[in-house]
């Protein structure tokens, strides 16, 4: 089988994962009184009332039987409407959409530097096995992954913004934002400051976006690196001892050769699968560091709604999180049968 034709499949497969995902998120939302359940279809901030609230129950049927409700509500989902949330006063689409660009920036800067970094630094350690880097490497690992987010954030804010003010919090200063939003001529083409500063010809703009994410980035790298590495770390070890590496070394081929050439690329399947979930995990927000940084993302939105029991906000954000998951799913799976053609024979 190409690699066309198993990208094609896992297209088509991804149609019946998408709406399973729809009917588990469906089926948490019979757990709640229609009362409850009549946010789902709310779309404004006036319709909370109880004769509107009643009035949409009738309409939508939220007393009927659930295979019908499901259909019901899939029409709306597939309309883009996903409810009123009262905890941003929007609706949940809208509110998504808003928040979103926020949490792919510190993502889009993040992963690249993680998953590269780690790699690098796995690899590093397993050649290296029982040396000295090693030892460091593994030791640095351990204790990066054991930081609390919240603590190192707090120690980093400590030192670098109010200690020598040179990272601040937020996602711009004042002036910046103030020029973001009243400038007509500076146009939002992607919501991510650094990207638009550019396009606008703005790189102060960017550059002053970058000031602000320099310390979130920092935490998430330093926590999540830990795990890459070690993972990394452990394929490439086993990866080395395989008998086709034994071969390559017998022919001559120097260590460079056989660690870039073959090893390493064997030793990669775990680590995508990882490093597509990270990602995923990190695009669905990263609730502690936003909340610290004050950076009004996808992660501060959901926690903030669950806090709130805002249930149109919960569950839409629960649909947008699994939507993540199974694309990540898909493209770690075509970086898989690239890596390694058995597998498009599966």
């Amino acid at each position: 089988m190409g690699l066309r034709t198993y990208i094609i499949r896992r297209l088509i497969l991804l149609v019946p994962t998408l709406i399973g995902a729809t009917l588990l998120i469906f089926a948490v939302t019979q757990l709640f009184d229609p009362v409850a359940r009549a946010t789902l279809y709310i779309t404004n901030v006036q319709q909370f009332t109880p004769e509107n609230v009643q009035s949409i129950i009738d309409q939508y049927g939220l007393n009927d039987p659930a295979y019908l409700q499901f259909g019901r509500w899939f029409s709306q989902v597939l309309r883009g409407n996903l409810g009123f949330s009262r905890t941003a006063r929007q609706p949940v689409a809208q509110a998504l959409v808003d928040r979103f660009p926020a949490t792919a920036e510190i993502v889009v800067i993040t992963a690249p530097i993680i998953i590269l970094l780690g790699i690098w630094l796995g690899v590093k350690s397993a050649v290296n096995h029982d040396k000295i880097v090693d030892h460091l490497t593994r030791t640095l690992s351990i204790i990066g992954w054991s930081l609390p987010s919240f603590w190192l954030s707090i120690i980093l804010i400590s030192i670098f913004y109010v200690g020598l003010g040179w990272f601040p919090t937020g996602r711009l200063s004042q002036a910046a934002q103030s020029f973001v939003l009243t400038n007509p001529s500076f146009i939002r083409y992607t919501k991510l400051n650094i990207v638009d500063g550019i396009l606008n010809g703005q790189l102060w703009i960017s550059a002053d976006a970058v000031r602000h994410l320099v310390l979130p980035v920092a935490v998430l790298t330093t926590i999540q690196i830990a795990l890459i590495v070690r993972i990394m770390r452990s394929s490439m070890l086993e990866a080395l001892n395989k008998g086709y590496i034994v071969a390559a070394r017998a022919k001559g081929l120097t260590s460079k050769e056989v660690v870039n050439k073959h090893a390493r690329k064997n030793a990669l399947i775990p680590t995508i699968t990882l490093s597509g979930l990270m990602v995923a995990g990190m695009l669905n927000g990263v609730v502690i560091t936003e909340t610290v940084y004050g950076i009004n993302g996808i992660g501060l939105f959901a926690a903030n709604s669950a806090l709130s029991l805002d249930i149109a906000a919960v569950l839409g954000f629960t649909l947008f999180a699994g939507v993540i998951f199974v694309v990540a799913n898909l493209i770690v799976d075509i970086m898989y049968a690239y890596l390694d053609p058995r597998i498009r024979l599966g």
